[in-house]
């Protein structure tokens, strides 16, 4: 007895040491090979405080508290390795806030270390999925990631599944999801100029820290379009942008199915139309090749095509919505013809606050005349609910939920895109152009205001009411 038992043990110990080393040796994701890595040991320089440059390359703090970058370089890990040596601080201050609010949501260590070998499970064929080009990138930035968390997994690891963090967090919610964004756009005989302009309010909430270093960064690859993006510390995929083609991509997240396993995280297939797509179809090809672990909406509008559509993306089909009229709304349902008969599309449309909140943006639209940048800002700060109820302040419902990361407003034939401030979408927007920021800012050494004053949008007068500050009391308690 006593000698079986001692084999039973041997056997099982073997066997937990053999799927051990079969787990690690599957799910860890080795770094790209990259031929030349000199750029390893570039260093910034200091040129102000908080303005710091690295070649042409540079990154500064505004008066508005927007960070505001300007990369290029001639290969993709080059890319990276630049913006995260520029963003060194903040790159390493996000991955903080994001760790210490996963620790706020879930605050029992047990779950939390099943948890991190879950999704590390889960994604140990995300790097099948992402192209050569955005590997290096986020090889480039990871190394830039603090040693403190190390024991999570290696620092490109860690940020590859940093970028799949909005679609892991969206299938992981049921109902009440965090990532409940509204878009709009309208052009023709509804915009004020005839020109084509889009807004959208972007509810990803991991935490007010977490938005508290907004970052807009102009990046100029040596292949692909010029373009401009909002993002944070090390994160190079796109969720909100337009391109100096006159094309502008935002993602709206809608409800799916529990995934088996992970796929092309959505911001990337959003930031390779930003930086390969001129048109809608051209859009539509890119998102096709592309598979995706969850649904998402990518509204695009093209100034060549005179008008906005939406790319509807599951993991299993694709449709596109056109709107009938001169005006386009984007919540968290699909539209289009493909998901008519969608079951879990109904079901979203029928528990969820996206029909609530699509119905709540057309009647802001339907309210103006003509829409330009400041009836736009006025939309997306709406606070109330249908026919002007006060349905109370962070309520899902609302076009602005009060939770939101950033919020911009895009008119793309101008080349110009206003950005919220700190906090939400309550500070001003300030408003850049990006066809100036890449002719006159490329190897910027004299800290200065880049945006154009003049027209930017003041900030919400509620954000200096009693109600904000009953707000801010109601969310301590």
């Amino acid at each position: 007895m006593k000698k079986f038992l001692l084999y039973s043990l041997v056997v099982i110990v073997v066997l937990v040491v053999s799927l051990w080393v079969y787990f690690v040796s599957v799910a860890t994701l080795e770094p790209p090979k990259i031929q030349q890595s000199d750029c390893i040991n570039w260093e910034r320089k200091k040129l102000d405080k908080d303005f710091y440059s690295l070649g042409n390359s540079w990154i500064k703090k505004s008066n508005s508290g927007l960070w505001e970058m300007y990369v290029e370089a001639k290969d993709p890990f080059e890319r990276g390795t630049i913006n995260g040596k520029l963003a060194q601080d903040l790159v390493q201050l996000q991955e903080v806030y994001f760790i210490r609010q996963i620790k706020k949501l879930i605050f029992s260590k047990t779950y939390l270390n099943y948890l991190k070998y879950a999704i590390v499970w889960f994604n140990r064929d995300l790097d099948k999925y992402v192209s050569d080009e955005y590997k290096q990138e986020i090889y480039g930035v990871s190394n830039s990631l603090n040693d403190e968390y190390d024991f999570i997994g290696s620092k490109y690891q860690r940020s590859l599944n940093y970028h799949a963090a909005h679609d892991i967090g969206h299938a992981l919610q049921d109902k009440n999801m965090v990532v409940g964004c509204t878009s709009f756009s309208a052009w023709d005989a509804k915009s004020s100029d005839s020109n084509l302009i889009v807004g959208r309010n972007f509810d990803f909430y991991v935490g007010d820290e977490f938005a508290q270093d907004k970052v807009l960064c102009f990046y100029n690859p040596i292949v692909g379009n010029k373009f401009v993006f909002v993002t944070w510390g090390g994160f190079v995929g796109a969720v909100s942008g337009m391109n100096d083609k006159g094309l502008t991509v935002t993602i709206n997240a809608s409800k799916s199915d529990l995934p088996s396993g992970s796929a092309t995280p959505i911001s990337l297939v959003a930031r390779e139309i930003l930086q390969y797509a001129s048109t809608i179809a051209e859009a539509q090809a890119i998102a096709e090749k592309r598979k995706t672990f969850v649904s998402e909406s990518i509204l695009v509008g093209s100034v060549k095509d005179k008008k906005t559509s939406i790319i509807e993306k599951s993991p299993s089909k694709m449709g596109l919505y056109e709107s009938p009229t001169n005006y386009i709304i984007c919540a968290n349902n699909f539209q289009s013809k493909a998901f008519e008969q969608d079951e879990v599309n109904q079901q979203n449309k029928n528990t969820s606050s996206s029909v609530y909140r699509h119905d709540r943006m057309e009647e802001l639209i339907e309210s103006y005349k003509k829409i330009g940048p400041q009836e736009v800002a006025q939309i997306l700060r709406n606070r109330a609910g249908k026919n002007n109820r006060d349905i109370g302040m962070g309520n899902e419902k609302s076009i602005n939920q009060l939770i939101a990361h950033h919020s911009v407003i895009m008119e793309p034939a101008k080349g110009l895109i206003w950005v919220s401030t700190n906090p939400f979408q309550l500070g001003a927007y300030k408003c850049y152009n990006i066809n100036t920021v890449f002719t006159t800012c490329v190897g910027l050494n004299q800290k200065k205001e880049i945006c154009d004053n003049a027209l930017s949008i003041a900030a919400d007068p509620f954000l200096f009411s009693p109600a904000y500050r009953n707000f801010l009391n109601y969310k301590i308690i």
